[in-house]
């Protein structure tokens, strides 16, 4: 049988290796230490089917060093074990060039798993290379992800993509003793979602399924062939991403019927309890903020509840706080602040710390004039005074403006009754 189109034409080299220009172009930031074969262990982060197995092994034919696969899927401590013992032999045989452990979805590990690598990655006796298509900060425990570098795999372009369809249809084996004009791309990139390994999947369906050898790729004869193929609930894929998307925006936008409906399509296509409840612990914060403080504490205890409990009770956990979010008042004037500020750091860079508000912990600061002029809050009537905490140049920004909701209305009315003509809204 036939090896899959995506394996078919696999690349081997980082000549052939498509996209990811900032990771191993010609200024890449893993170009150089490949070429040196000096590589730290590392997690490779990023959608699905962006290359991250293709380049964890174009990376150990590069540097030529022992390889090893285990996918976190089907591996348990004891596989892990058996490996790491292989890598000490091969490493006594290597003794410059340790081997590379490659762990495909190594956020599937649990804590005890991972734990098993540790000795291993810092002792030298492997190279870790993890792929992950979720946030390592969440899925990989501390003690490890502080051991590895993260490198992220940012989604295909169109262009990327075209260009992968346009050479698996040159250069694979079988494709190439065809003749197939690809007139159209649209129904296939859309479908894919952007991943790589699922396009050449519809290329090659629509291909095999195909009256003769001569196939001309329309949009409207990839939806005819892959229509019924194309899964409820895809958890790696284009359903993904959408799904969560519409489960955002019904919450955002105070639809708590819609939110509960997209909930429930999540749950029923098996996903992750821990992701969603990590999208209603950012949506608390980003979403709704100070117009409802108390909805980062429900978010962050359903966080805390679902972890515990887990499927089919946590679904009503989960319910109840997607319900009360979209039922909030909202405002996202602390995202705003924050990107603004973030902003200000970029464009006017390390401003100095104004004398008053500095630190004086020896006579010399003293007598440079730290802390000189700082007076203490809390001696003043009200337990507030007016103090320039801002660096000058940025004395007359206000990065927090206060939405429209009962309770930031009220904030607007203490800051501006405080700070008079320096808070004005």
């Amino acid at each position: 049988m036939n090896a899959p189109l995506a394996e078919r034409i696999r690349p081997r080299t980082l000549d052939n290796y498509i996209s990811q220009q900032h990771l191993v172009g010609p200024e890449g930031s893993l170009t150089n230490q490949i070429k040196q074969g000096i590589l730290p262990s590392l997690i490779l982060w990023g959608p699905p089917g962006t290359g991250k197995t293709t380049l964890a092994t174009i990376i150990a034919n590069t540097v030529e060093r022992p390889f090893f696969k285990l996918s976190a899927i089907s591996s348990g401590v004891k596989d892990v074990r058996e490996v790491i013992n292989r890598a000490k032999k091969e490493d006594g045989l290597f003794t410059t060039k340790n081997p590379l452990l490659f762990i495909d979805e190594i956020h599937r590990f649990s804590k005890s798993q991972q734990d098993s690598l540790l000795e291993a990655v810092e002792k030298g006796w492997v190279t870790l290379i993890g792929a992950t298509t979720e946030n390592p900060s969440f899925e990989v425990i501390p003690a490890l992800l502080s051991r590895c570098q993260v490198y992220v795999l940012n989604a295909f372009s169109k262009n990327d993509l075209e260009a992968l369809l346009k050479r698996a249809i040159a250069q694979d084996d079988i494709l190439s003793k065809k003749d197939i004009k690809l007139q159209e791309t649209e129904a296939m990139l859309r479908i894919s979602g952007g991943d790589a390994r699922k396009l050449l999947n519809i290329l090659e369906l629509v291909v095999a399924t195909a009256d003769s050898d001569s196939v001309t790729i329309t949009d409207d004869l990839v939806t005819q062939k892959v229509q019924q193929n194309v899964v409820r609930y895809d958890k790696t894929g284009e359903q993904h991403y959408d799904i969560v998307s519409a489960f955002i925006k019904s919450i955002r936008g105070s639809d708590p019927n819609a939110a509960v409906y997209w909930l429930a399509r999540m749950i029923e296509g098996g996903e992750d309890v821990k992701f969603i409840a990590r999208r209603l612990l950012i949506l608390a914060s980003e979403d709704i903020g100070n117009a409802n403080p108390q909805a980062l504490m429900v978010a962050n205890n359903t966080f805390q509840a679902v972890s515990v409990i887990g499927y089919p009770e946590a679904r009503i956990i989960l319910s109840q706080c997607a319900i009360y979010l979209a039922t909030s008042a909202k405002s996202n004037a602390s995202y705003v602040a924050i990107n603004e500020a973030q902003a200000a750091v970029k464009a006017q860079g390390d401003l100095p710390v104004p004398l008053s508000i500095r630190n004086a912990p020896t006579k010399l600061m003293k007598e440079l004039g730290y802390s000189e002029g700082y007076q203490y809050a809390h001696n003043y009537e009200g337990n507030f005074v007016p103090h320039q905490f801002l660096p000058e140049e940025l004395s007359n920004y206000n990065f927090y403006r206060p939405g429209n909701n009962k309770r930031e209305r009220a904030l607007k009315d203490y800051l501006s009754q405080l700070w008079k003509d320096k808070y004005k809204f």
